[in-house]
């Protein structure tokens, strides 16, 4: 049989790879087309710019647009507790709507409002826990400090009240353990939008008292501003200088504040693997977890299960509280 000519064959060889090349397009295509993500991933957060969660969100976004290679923004929807910004996450359709939350919103919500538009059980994917911090118990410098604010508290009935993000939060909730913890005293709850405000409110001399995240307090602390009655989870690196609560007479009392990163229950696998391998990653980096720290945040960044696991240790605990005082989202 007759060879082709050299030129004829080099027409083939051509032929050839653009027949491969068309073959590969569809599938590269495809490739393309399930990576995650593809726009803007949003980060909606229930509580103003610099709270506490507000801290942790920002550090996590810039983290995240770097390893992701895409733009990662903070939206800021206060209210409710957090609430609102938790309802809109639950029901996001677009696969790059995320959420961080605060404990209340995944644990205590719907045992203090059976109502609640959203169901912390069913309507979010769980991706990570992403700090702890212990809370700091403060109050304004001119009242007593150690075991003699807890004598002043209870001889000041409902003459006192103390602040906190609002009802079913960790810093209402806790006051509320608290008491019974430190001898029934029975000051006053006032709900406010955010740390932030709680904060102003004690300078102020508005309230007596509140338990609130290290990197929002100490600063306030250490410029003779409030004082540090104690730390509701023992000692800290986070403020090495302040005291526990059992240092002023009040024992077993463990409660901490934390973040988690969700998102809708509809998140795609693509969204949900990407973020498992990214969000740890992040964590573990020096920087990141340094600028948690200075924010007053413990970093971790942990596996979906992890974060599953400390949501139904804490609601077993917050809804005995929520039980045993009563407390009802009005």
């Amino acid at each position: 049989m007759r060879q082709p000519s050299s030129r004829v064959r080099r027409h083939l060889g051509l032929a050839a790879c653009a027949l491969a090349a068309a073959a590969i397009v569809p599938a590269a295509s495809w490739a393309q087309g399930t990576t995650w993500p593809t726009k803007t991933v949003r980060l909606l957060v229930g509580f103003p710019p610099g709270s506490t969660p507000d801290l942790s969100a920002r550090i996590l976004a810039e983290g995240l647009a770097r390893r992701l290679g895409q733009s990662v923004v903070v939206e800021n929807r206060p209210g409710a507790s957090g609430n609102i910004a938790a309802d809109q996450v639950a029901k996001a359709s677009d696969d790059h709507t995320l959420g961080v939350l605060i404990n209340g919103n995944l644990t205590s919500a719907k045992l203090l409002n059976p109502k609640l538009p959203y169901d912390p059980a069913k309507d979010f994917s769980l991706l990570s826990l992403l700090t702890t911090a212990p809370l700091v118990l403060v109050a304004p410098p001119a009242l007593p400090s150690g075991a003699g604010y807890f004598l002043a508290a209870r001889n000041a009935g409902d003459k006192w009240s103390y602040g906190s993000v609002g009802i079913g939060s960790v810093g209402h909730l806790g006051v509320e353990y608290l008491k019974l913890r430190a001898g029934n005293f029975d000051a006053v709850h006032v709900p406010y939008n955010g740390n932030p405000a709680v904060i102003t409110a004690l300078i102020q001399g508005q309230i007596q008292m509140a338990l609130v995240p290290p990197g929002l307090a100490l600063p306030q602390v250490r410029a003779g501003k409030l004082q540090a009655i104690g730390l509701s989870a023992g000692r800290s690196t986070l403020a090495p200088e302040t005291p526990s609560l059992r240092d002023a007479g009040v024992n077993n009392f463990e409660l901490e504040v934390w973040t988690a990163l969700v998102g809708p229950a509809r998140l795609s696998k693509a969204a949900q693997e990407r973020l498992a391998r990214e969000v740890p990653a992040l964590l573990r980096e020096e920087d990141a977890r340094q600028k948690l720290f200075t924010a007053g945040w413990q970093a971790q960044g942990t596996a979906p299960e992890a974060l599953r696991l400390r949501v139904k240790n804490e609601a077993a605990i917050l809804g005995g509280i929520i039980q045993m005082r009563g407390i009802k989202n009005q």
